[in-house]
């Protein structure tokens, strides 16, 4: 049988890595996980006391709706408002979905079609390349460096486009690179799209991760993005709800309500129980995501300080929950599959393979700050001793 959506998928390079870590567990190592991003910081008491709660309420156990809850996405508006002075109306603005990526990867479908492009910088997180692809588009690759000018990028990248795109992807701070954006960053984008008649989709999954004091702003703060852009929020980084999947897609009324449509027809929304908790959560823990902030910063201190003093050079990362280190010159030929393979097996330590995230991340790897700083510091001596016997 042929699986035609799925057979032009290349093998998924993270599971060559994940594979390497359970086998070494089974054989007794004690391997430290910092390659999938996946948060060990606990919901917060507010979120899984409601949940309980609303879960022995049999009205709740029914179907729910796709759009979220009212007051779960009048909950979302307020937040923004807090937040970032961006002032969004719940029925026409906010959508709940089931996590960030099936937000994305549905608004896709909404937004492409076969003989349509986006353009998505390389490299990125995979759901961001793939999900054109599954909606038959093509996609076009913005070659992409920590510290480069994204805004030239933009330029030659459409420049060099055909057909011209109908989505541009952005995700600040971003994930792997960590790269962080200003307000007039957003206000050139913005300015780029309207002046181009394109859609400017804002994947801002660490909107409330940036460190020393930087803030992440939201594309929506520009004057009148909301004509040319969305953004997605979750809460999995800000709230450490990775396993609720609660999310938002927030902006532009026309491409918020083609995607109301679209789940209309693929779900009823997810577990009532968790909208109720997620809206009680938004509204009464508003300092929660702070608190999380300062555990990954602390956590990156650790990381990074320590791969300097073992010999890895590399910038402390303003943004994410992530560390983003080139390979060591000596080693650098093994490519990232390789040196991150030889990583779990010589120094008990998993990274997440840069090409995993597209061509343009070969040459890197990328570190996941979800274990705590003791562990962390073990790490940094396993890498030291295994590099040290590499070289």
């Amino acid at each position: 049988m042929e699986f035609r959506r799925i057979t032009s998928l290349p093998p998924y390079v993270f599971t060559i890595i994940d594979s390497l870590k359970v086998e070494a567990r089974r054989a007794g190592a004690d391997v430290i996980d910092l390659g999938f991003g996946n948060p060990d910081l606990p919901s917060p008491d507010t979120a899984v006391d409601k949940l309980v709660e609303a879960v022995r309420n049999p009205r709740n156990h029914r179907y729910s709706s796709s759009r979220g809850l009212p007051r779960l996405r009048e909950a979302m508006a307020d937040l923004y408002q807090r937040r970032f002075g961006v002032t969004l109306d719940p029925d026409t603005q906010v959508l709940n979905t089931i996590g960030a990526k099936e937000g994305f990867a549905h608004l896709m479908w909404v937004l492409l079609q076969p003989g349509d492009a986006a353009l998505v910088p390389s490299p990125s997180y995979p759901i961001h390349r793939y999900s054109p692809l599954f909606a038959g588009a093509e996609v076009r690759e913005m070659p992409f460096t920590l510290g480069g000018d994204f805004i030239d990028l933009l330029h030659e990248g459409w420049k060099y486009s055909w057909p011209r795109p109908r989505v541009i992807v952005l995700s600040f701070p971003h994930n792997p690179t960590t790269a962080c954006v200003d307000l007039r960053f957003m206000e050139e984008v913005v300015e780029f799209a309207r002046e181009r008649d394109v859609l400017l989709v804002h994947d801002f999954a660490y909107a409330d991760i940036g460190f020393d004091g930087y803030r992440p702003p939201s594309i929506l703060q520009v004057p009148g993005a909301d004509e040319v852009a969305v953004e997605l929020y979750s809460m999995t980084k800000s709230f450490s709800m990775a396993g609720w999947r609660v999310a938002f897609m927030l902006g532009n009324a026309e491409v918020v309500a083609a995607l109301t449509k679209l789940k209309s027809y693929l779900d009823y929304g997810s577990f009532q129980p968790i909208q109720i908790a997620a809206t009680v959560t938004l509204n009464e823990a508003p300092d929660h995501p702070a608190e999380v902030c300062e555990v990954y910063q602390s956590r990156r201190n650790a990381l990074c300080d320590g791969l300097n003093r073992i010999g890895w050079p590399m910038e402390r990362p303003r943004g994410t929950m992530f560390a983003w280190a080139p390979i060591p010159e000596p080693y650098s030929d093994l490519g990232s599959v390789e040196f991150a393979s030889h990583l779990v097996r010589e120094a008990d330590v998993a990274v997440s393979p840069g090409v995993g995230f597209g061509p343009g991340g070969e040459g890197f790897v990328r570190f996941a700050l979800i274990e705590n700083e003791q562990r962390i510091g073990q790490a940094v001596r396993n890498l030291k001793a295994c590099l040290d016997r590499l070289h």
